[in-house]
């Protein structure tokens, strides 16, 4: 590997050697291998996997502190820098969460994209991917059971984990990241399913017996049947909120005509 760290003649050369090494470890972090926020291995385990010397990595690592990539934290190591800021505070973003249509909007986003990150997943997913995803659906059944108590707030933690280890698992560096820019939203969506419809027991049920399909299709290597409930499930939620949306404008209705406002 050390060979591929030459330039074309054959005589290596220190820039291109250390935009190589940078090259590499982007990678790493692009499918996930590397995390954000994760320190870096040893430079001698660095080293061993990417084929090159100390000297030529330490300047790889330089050209990514340079773009931001990673940061070094004194007396700690290096790590993976957050890629994007933790919370979008652009006027655009405000406007998306502050107006409740939005929410129909981002579940029709939600379908499209989390549908094919379930196909790609069952495709692609690896037997780590598998065991992440299975800890994170057990951790959802576990506060769905009859007698858990968990906040809405846990519980749409857990939901938003179990969907994101599956899109994690579909090895599509482009759609992990879109969904990730979207954490804040996502999670506002799914906090709104779990506070809206799962203290009505027909909704919940369906939800549940929904993720126990997602799950056991995306483990079972059944792309087309994992995206179809993938995106069942997520135009399930946004049918919910129209009915019950629905229901509550009767409900006024009705109160004002007994009220006498007609």
């Amino acid at each position: 590997m050390a060979e591929q760290l030459q330039s074309a003649s054959g005589v290596p050369e220190r820039r291109q050697i250390a935009d190589v090494v940078a090259e590499r470890i982007e990678r790493l972090i692009t499918d996930g291998v590397l995390k954000v926020g994760q320190a870096l291995p040893s430079e001698r385990r660095l080293c061993e996997k990417l084929g090159c010397s100390r000297s030529a990595l330490r300047e790889g690592l330089r050209v990514l502190r340079g773009l931001g990539v990673i940061e070094t934290r004194h007396g700690k190591g290096s790590f993976v820098a957050r890629l994007s800021a933790e919370r979008d505070t652009s006027p655009l973003l405000h406007l998306f969460s502050s107006q409740p249509r939005t929410l129909y909007d981002l579940l029709e986003v939600r379908a499209l994209l989390e549908s094919e990150a379930a196909r790609l997943a069952a495709l692609r997913g690896t037997v780590a991917d598998f065991v992440m995803i299975r800890r994170r659906y057990e951790d959802l059944a576990a506060r769905s059971g009859v007698g858990a108590e968990a906040s809405p707030e846990e519980h749409a933690r857990v939901d938003h984990a179990f969907h994101r280890a599956i899109s994690e698992a579909s090895h599509n560096s482009v759609l992990v990241h879109t969904l990730q820019s979207l954490s804040d939203l996502m999670l506002n969506s799914v906090f709104a399913s779990v506070n809206n419809l799962y203290h009505r027991p027909a909704h919940k049920n369906v939800i549940d017996r929904q993720h126990q399909r997602l799950y056991q299709a995306v483990v079972e290597r059944q792309p087309e049947r994992a995206g179809l409930i993938a995106r069942e499930h997520i135009n399930s939620v946004r049918e919910s909120f129209v009915e019950i949306e629905q229901e509550e404008q009767r409900l006024v209705r009705a109160t004002m005509r007994l009220e006498g406002w007609n």
